[in-house]
């Protein structure tokens, strides 16, 4: 196992492993949000149906947390790997065959990061919860109980939308280079001159960037209030 671990192989299956994880919980987490389009009742009864949950939610979180803690750590070693063997760069580089997606991997990843850590200080804890300069009436600050207004109060400061959604063009870019490569990867995919696998990888990168990016411009520009 420690074998496995330590090859290039090894490390590139776990990353592959870990993403695909990471890719059915994003999905998972995007279908949960868009139930604020139905209502703050229906969103509210989400959010308290997963509080419920108890012991098995922090059991989720750690999980997720340990596969974020891998994918990243697989991602860096894999780096360092690729680094050795190539201790000089190339003075010109002229992309062939890599995408826009394959190119920003690495620091749409650390921009993934960054919006992680912010996203639970923000949504999770309440830690970090910036107020617009004339908050509602109706939501004026975090609380646990009512998760519809805080996403109504987060999303009508300006920044924090526009944070939301340069974080959700990355993390679309991610999703399609590393959804498909991921399968491929695994050998879940076959040669093909137009894999179904990378039209998949397409739609799905396309559907999470809506879903996501759908509610904090809603909120500001006051669809939903």
């Amino acid at each position: 196992m420690l074998r496995f671990y330590r090859s290039t192989i090894g490390k590139k299956v776990i990353m592959a492993v870990t993403g695909l994880m990471l890719v059915i919980f994003v999905i998972g987490h995007m279908a949960g949000n868009l139930q604020i389009f139905i209502g703050p009742a229906k969103m509210n009864t989400y959010a308290a149906f997963l509080q419920s949950l108890g012991e098995l939610l922090w059991l989720a979180r750690l999980g997720l947390l340990a596969a974020v803690l891998l994918h990243i750590l697989m991602a860096w070693q894999l780096t360092q790997i690729s680094r050795k063997a190539r201790p000089v760069s190339y003075t010109v580089r002229q992309p062939q065959v890599s995408t826009l997606a394959s190119r920003t991997m690495r620091w749409g990843g650390v921009l993934l990061l960054v919006f992680i850590v912010f996203h639970i200080l923000h949504f999770t804890t309440g830690t970090v919860f910036p107020m617009a300069s004339r908050p509602d009436a109706m939501y004026p600050a975090f609380t646990h109980v009512n998760v519809y207004g805080n996403v109504i109060s987060a999303f009508r400061v300006w920044w924090v939308t526009l944070f939301y959604v340069v974080a959700m063009l990355f993390l679309m870019l991610h999703l399609f280079h590393g959804a498909w490569s991921s399968l491929r990867t695994l050998g879940l995919a076959k040669p093909s001159p137009r894999p179904l696998h990378r039209r998949l990888s397409t739609a799905i990168a396309l559907i999470v960037w809506l879903g996501f990016t759908a509610v904090p411009v809603a909120v500001f520009f006051g669809v939903i209030r």
